[in-house]
């Protein structure tokens, strides 16, 4: 969906660099609506469990780069480790529900700038939760219920969007996609 002018794959990292003004985010206090970010996907029905390794060489306020589950304009969400320059970095959860996103998010350090990110779905509930490469522990994030009101396949995968300006670098490491049984998903 919206494949970057500059990607490339070498010895199993995906590299890229994503174009300026591209989000995803509807509505919520900013106004504007941007569905044009840049998100590699597999589709299912079934539960799954998601997990990547990002890191990221940001250059403007608001890159970001992580994981993302996308029913529609609508309804989706995403996870990432965002830049702010002259403040913490972020990271967080956006979960969009009837054409309006919402925010949670947490202070972390500047100096680290690779996470593991991980997504699990179980029916219509996203638990979603992030690890630091130093730790073995998962910590939660967040945990949404966001209904797939047409019943078809969700999409899911990485995710990366630079809303101002281009120069900015991602990575992704890897990409585990296990399915789950014992929740009907409907």
């Amino acid at each position: 969906f919206c494949p970057p002018k500059q990607w490339s794959v070498d010895n199993d990292l995906l590299t890229l660099y994503p174009d300026a003004n591209t989000d995803f985010w509807q509505r919520t206090h900013y106004g504007f609506q941007n569905d044009n970010g840049h998100f590699f996907y597999i589709e299912t029905r079934d539960n799954f469990l998601l997990t990547t390794k990002v890191r990221f060489y940001p250059q403007h306020q608001y890159d970001q780069v992580g994981l993302m589950v996308y029913i529609s304009p609508d309804f989706w969400l995403k996870t990432s480790i965002e830049f702010e320059p002259d403040e913490p970095n972020r990271l967080g959860a956006v979960v969009t529900r009837y054409g309006y996103s919402d925010w949670s998010t947490q202070d972390i350090s500047k100096q680290v700038l690779e996470y593991q990110l991980r997504i699990q779905r179980e029916g219509h509930d996203f638990i979603v939760e992030y690890r630091p490469p130093d730790q073995a522990h998962w910590s939660q994030i967040r945990m949404a219920h966001l209904e797939n009101l047409a019943g078809a396949d969700v999409q899911c995968g990485l995710y990366a969007c630079s809303p101002i300006e281009t120069g900015f670098k991602a990575e992704f490491e890897f990409l585990d996609f296990e399915t789950r049984s014992g929740i009907s998903t409907m």
